[in-house]
């Protein structure tokens, strides 16, 4: 077999260091595992090419790596056969064999659920077990993973330098010296203050969702008509709203809502405008658009239309409005007990910093590669973070990562609010001691943390009170403030689901095809977080909950829109007016994935000068 092993290995062009050894164990492994020369070595080359080996030398010290995997292999074929079998991995054996903990070895013997809860209560007087020993995949952190091996770190990918007098993030020396690292120690940290306004309108963990019924949707969706209509007329540019029902020869008015005639996308026959309850009891009208050189829309999208309808069967288009007015506000509808609860709700933090100057470092789940559930990129974060000083660190879900392979066969060791508290709260909660008692840090829940309320919009994470002093935890989506810098966040991927049901046409010189920008451009000019209608598949979209939650009740300072789409950071200007007054800048921000696969992905690091165009940013790959 020795022979037969080799000869498969040399045929697809591999060698060895030390034959003889490396020949005894790979026999080893095909007699444990029930596998063939060919078998073993098909093995191999996922094992070579998943951990991106140089050269084509099998050596003897990389066997103890593709042992593990050939463990998760095996581990992998019985859970796909055998659904409801639990296969203990060495993890078990090494708590039994070193001893750690004498009171587990009943349990142990019992039954997995009973193992596991024993194992992690003891862990709680630990310090976390970031890269000790196997977590859920199987693999021992002493056998560097892809990640590990990547050899580009910290790179910019992209940059806007606006304010070159102004000091900003220098670059990242990889090589770590210890000089240099108690000088950047001593550097102190300028707090900022820190205020979240309305905390979700109510939203509170744990809280009831899944109850909404057809009328909050509908009145919901009729309120957005309803309040576009008289923003537009009380702007004095717009008549005041008519039923575009109604057959006119003049020229008319017209406010509501865009539909799809059918299933599928919107196209040019399908478009249909739905106007409010008080204007035409909520009825719908063929719109055509073919008059127009130039328009974005989108299903659920309130627009005004300048038009007429001859026929009272389709409004013929001659001017579209997809814009709320500028100089108008959104003012929940709410009775005035709940205004005032929801402004006693505003918490200030601290106010050290110089108002409007602001230095923050931007990053989205996931936070650990697919291979494994180290959180290795989330660790060399916040190293970078520690580095860099920043006011504030902001770090959105998804955190425990419902996607993630483990986290979907269920085949994790410790239940997910475990993982959340063990392998992310406590790396920020040692982030922030280390920074001391002026670092901030926000973290946003996710509609794909496993952890947490599938819901949307969604209630803020329960933040132990001792932590709450430096780490707050606002909704999904929200409005917050710190120093005077007005900043809207919110974890949905918005931008991916306007772009798939996106209608546009530009046939106009010198138009912009910056399609990041328009799409980005669309969630401010609708004053929505989320303006799309229906909702894509999977969003958890519930009225029920505190529909205007999802409203932008002003243009903020800095948009964060986590996207799987490219990362970008652009300054996006609003209005139809040449002077900056009749405009409006917002810095809108995708700071990308930081893990992506095996690999690394990107973080935003922003330093913000008091104006949307004032600002130093990089887009920078991990």
């Amino acid at each position: 077999m020795e022979e037969e092993i080799g000869e498969e290995f040399k045929r697809s062009g591999f060698t060895f260091d030390e034959e003889e050894e490396i020949l005894k164990k790979c026999v080893t492994f095909c007699v444990n595992y029930n596998l063939k020369p060919s078998d073993i070595v098909s093995s191999w080359e996922v094992y070579y090419l998943n951990r991106l080996l140089d050269g084509s030398v099998v050596e003897l010290e990389q066997l103890d790596g593709f042992l593990q995997h050939l463990q998760n292999e095996q581990k992998e074929t019985v859970i796909k056969g055998e659904p409801d079998l639990h296969v203990y991995s060495s993890k078990d054996v090494d708590v039994i064999l070193n001893d750690e903990n004498e009171d587990l070895n009943e349990d142990i013997l019992k039954t997995p659920n009973g193992k596991s809860q024993s194992l992690h209560k003891e862990r709680l007087d630990l310090t976390p077990y970031t890269n000790e020993g196997l977590f859920s995949s199987g693999k021992p952190s002493k056998h560097e993973t892809p990640f590990g091996q990547r050899t580009e770190k910290f790179v910019v990918r992209f940059n806007i330098n606006n304010m070159p007098d102004m000091v900003t993030a220098v670059k990242v020396d990889n090589s770590e010296n210890d000089e240099d690292t108690i000088i950047k120690k001593v550097r102190p940290l300028q707090g900022c203050s820190l205020t979240v306004h309305g905390s979700g309108f109510g939203l509170e963990p744990n809280c009831r969702f899944m109850y909404d019924k057809d009328e909050d949707r509908f009145n919901a969706l009729d309120n957005r008509i309803m309040r576009h209509a008289k923003a537009l007329a009380a702007s004095g540019l717009y008549e005041e709203a008519v039923d575009p029902t109604v057959a006119s020869q003049k020229s008319i008015f017209a406010v509501g809502m865009i539909y799809c005639d059918g299933e599928g996308h919107l196209n040019d026959k399908s478009i249909l405008l739905q106007s409010s309850i008080a204007h035409s009891g909520g009825q719908r009208v063929r719109l055509e658009l073919q008059n127009l050189s130039q328009f974005s829309i989108f299903p659920g999208q309130v627009v005004g239309i300048e038009g007429h309808n001859p026929s009272g069967h389709c409004l013929i288009a001659s001017k579209l409005v997809d814009s709320f007015p500028l100089s108008a506000t959104i003012d929940p509808i709410l009775p005035p007990a709940k205004k005032i609860a929801l402004n006693h709700d505003i918490q200030p933090i601290n106010q050290s910093s110089t108002p409007s100057e602001l230095s923050m470092i931007i990053a989205s789940g996931p936070y650990t590669t697919t291979d494994n559930l180290l959180f290795e990129p989330l660790t060399e974060l916040l190293a970078y973070a520690k580095r860099k000083v920043p006011q504030l660190l902001i770090l959105l879900g998804p955190f425990v990562d419902s996607e993630h392979s483990d986290i979907k066969r269920g085949t994790v060791e410790m239940s997910f609010e475990e993982i959340f508290k063990f392998e992310v709260l406590r790396r920020v909660q040692d982030y922030a001691e280390h920074m001391g008692p002026d670092a901030r840090v926000l973290l946003m829940p996710s509609t794909r943390d496993a952890n947490h309320d599938f819901a949307f919009p969604q209630p803020a994470f329960d933040i132990p009170s001792d932590l709450k002093l430096q780490i707050s935890s606002p909704p999904n989506p929200c409005i917050l403030e710190a120093n005077q810098a007005k900043i809207a966040c919110c974890t949905m991927d918005i931008l991916r689901h306007l772009s798939g049901e996106e209608l546009s046409r530009n046939l106009t010189k010198g138009g912009t095809n910056d399609r990041l920008s328009t799409l980005a451009s669309h969630i401010l000019r609708q004053r929505s977080f989320y303006p799309l209608y229906p909702p894509a598949e999977g969003v958890p979209l519930d009225f029920s909950l505190a529909p205007q939650a999802l409203d932008i009740s002003v243009i903020p300072d800095i948009l964060i829109l986590p996207s799987d789409m490219k990362h970008f950071v652009k300054v996006i200007s609003l209005g139809e007016g040449g002077s900056e007054e009749e405009q409006a800048r917002c810095v809108c921000v995708n700071p990308g994935r930081l893990a992506k696969g095996e690999g690394g992905g990107t973080f935003v690091e922003l330093n913000y000068f008091g104006r949307p165009d004032q600002i130093n940013a990089m887009v920078v790959s991990i």
